[in-house]
């Protein structure tokens, strides 16, 4: 079972509340106080808090949510903290501890877009083929994660995590996600090696975090050395030693470990010496235009040779022309992913044109 974190659901509910209004400054209790009263709604006061009472919770947010934008800029939405109380409880600590900054409440209604597609699961995954060079057949996929919004139309990752980002629901998509690429996977009836991509920050805990992922893996009867999992966002982990933790619980179930974007940034070199993954991706910015960049085709080189000489399999991402092909060939090369094979496709292809 999921962790509460990352299995929560989220948005109004159509229940009569108590909805309480917290700040830490007077001038925002105060505001707060005069803008609920010029709405013609009872204020109420409880250990310096105001509170109002509203039949329905959903209405009262989407009735007055151009009300509140036109009165408290984005500064004081974010310092007016909001809890609540669904159950005629009472005032308690839970009530100041558990509150949520105003904006996330108006974030429900901005991005309900974004929040249908995590509550309703409505996930799928488009599959860009790798392939293996010796033989150039196909090798495995990368799963990448879309959202299926209710009309059909498809909402691509830039979007799902800029709003999962600044609703602080990473941990949420990023389960999805996982969970997402096997399930689809497994709908296509995929038997190559599937990439998947996860983002180490949001696993506080890997056995607890992880035990769905692992659970569906094995109640789909995935063979784990199949499944290979890409570490993304990998300059912005600050603990390496959990980061190694994590990798090692993926290791210890049978998995495989890629990390993504090798050569972005300064740190590339020892992350592959301090995580040993079984494979490197190196980043689609090294490989564009290597062919006439002598710079790129040094920093190339030398991933390269790092990797041959600890064991570790090379895949170039973004290849777009012949050029970058024959060129990185010529150095060497263990997989191959791009454009010039392959965009993704929801229906993964199952043979490259020669």
């Amino acid at each position: 079972m999921a962790c509460n974190k990352c299995n929560q659901k989220f948005g109004f509910s159509n229940l009569p509340s108590k909805i309480y209004f917290i700040s830490e400054y007077d001038e925002l209790m105060s505001k707060s106080r005069i803008f609920l009263m010029k709405l013609g709604l009872d204020v109420y006061k409880v250990h310096d808090l105001h509170y109002i009472k509203t039949d329905n919770t959903k209405d009262f947010f989407y009735s007055n949510i151009d009300a509140i934008k036109s009165n408290f800029n984005q500064l004081e939405t974010e310092d007016i903290k909001l809890f609540i109380e669904y159950e005629d409880v009472g005032f308690s600590y839970k009530t100041v501890l558990n509150a949520k900054p105003m904006q996330r409440f108006l974030n429900l209604i901005d991005d309900k877009d974004f929040f249908d597609v995590i509550n309703n699961e409505s996930l799928t995954s488009h599959f860009q083929p790798i392939i293996e060079s010796k033989s150039d057949s196909i090798y495995g996929y990368e799963c990448l994660i879309r959202g299926v919004n209710p009309d059909g139309s498809l909402m691509y990752p830039d979007k799902l995590f800029k709003k999962s980002t600044r609703n602080d629901m990473n941990f949420n998509l990023d389960r999805l996600c996982r969970e997402s690429a096997l399930k689809t996977a497994a709908t296509k009836k995929i038997d190559k090696k599937i990439f998947i991509n996860f983002i180490p920050t949001t696993i506080y805990d890997p056995e607890f975090c992880l035990k769905s992922t692992v659970k569906w893996a094995k109640q789909l009867e995935f063979d784990p050395s199949n499944i290979i999992f890409e570490v993304v966002e990998t300059e912005n982990v600050r603990d390496q030693k959990h980061l190694k933790t994590i990798l090692e619980y993926y290791r210890n179930e049978g998995f495989k470990i890629a990390l993504d974007d090798v050569g972005e940034g300064y740190s590339g070199l020892n992350r592959i010496i301090d995580l040993k993954p079984d494979i490197i991706k190196i980043d689609r910015n090294i490989i564009q235009n290597i062919d006439s960049d002598e710079l790129k085709l040094s920093v190339y080189k030398a991933l390269y040779n790092l990797s041959k000489e600890n064991g570790i399999e090379i895949l170039a991402e973004g290849i777009e022309t012949a050029y970058e092909l024959e060129t990185i060939k010529d150095i060497g090369v263990d997989y191959m992913q791009g454009y010039y094979f392959s965009k993704p496709m929801p229906e993964p292809i199952r043979k490259i044109k020669g």
